[in-house]
């Protein structure tokens, strides 16, 4: 790059600021990176997505990103805590509409009605989980992320188990919890393939029913 070429790349993407500063422009920089990225992520497969694209498709230089993110991994972390953040409040929210009690077939409902069920997030998610699977020290990262969910889900179901039992066979809270983000994890694999949102829905709410009660829908 000549001198010319550079001075004009930088009035074009001025440096960002230091890292210690939070200022309304960083943080705009950082939602461009992450709405960008999770578009091209989508569109082509985090393996196949290098920071370029990433830049390219925000408008930023290398510069920029590397000022918010010190990689892909690190910026795909972000992601999963946003989505991970929204999954958990959704929940955590549906098991809470009952208050001290709960409902499990209403609380059921209420979070199939809600949970978030994004294709292209789907996807995102599943080709990182095959580059974790590869990578011991990303998995291990992967896995505490993942925890979040479990752990709101987990933390309902102990605060009213003692009004609403759970079926022996589940355990403890954070067994079910584990029980109910498994059963998410296959209608989701399911809706990769038939992309039928709709019945991913009614799948999970029967299988959600199933695990936390007799199988009629009413709670043991």
């Amino acid at each position: 790059m000549t001198a010319e070429q550079a001075a004009q790349q930088a009035a074009e993407h001025p440096a960002e600021p230091a890292a210690g500063r939070v200022t309304k422009r960083r943080v705009r920089t950082r939602a461009n990176l992450l709405d960008a990225a999770f578009r091209v992520f989508a569109a082509k497969g985090f393996g196949r997505v290098s920071i370029e694209e990433v830049c390219e498709a925000a408008g930023y230089s290398r510069g920029a990103f590397y000022s918010n993110f010190a990689s892909l991994d690190e910026l795909f972390f972000a992601l999963y805590r946003q989505r991970a953040d929204l999954i958990a409040r959704q929940v955590a929210d549906a098991l809470a509409g009952d208050g001290p009690d709960l409902d499990v077939p209403a609380s059921v409902d209420r979070v199939t009605e809600v949970l978030l069920l994004d294709l292209d997030w789907l996807l995102v998610k599943t080709d990182f989980l095959v580059h974790a699977a590869r990578d011991p020290a990303v998995a291990q990262t992967l896995l505490e992320h993942r925890s979040r969910l479990r752990e709101a889900v987990a933390d309902r179901l102990a605060r009213a188990r003692g009004r609403a039992p759970l079926p022996a066979v589940l355990g403890d809270a954070d067994s079910a919890a584990h029980a109910v983000v498994a059963a998410y994890d296959g209608v989701t694999t399911q809706l990769l393939l038939d992309k039928d949102v709709d019945g991913a829905r009614a799948w999970l709410k029967q299988l959600l029913t199933a695990l936390l009660t007799d199988g009629s829908g009413t709670p043991r």
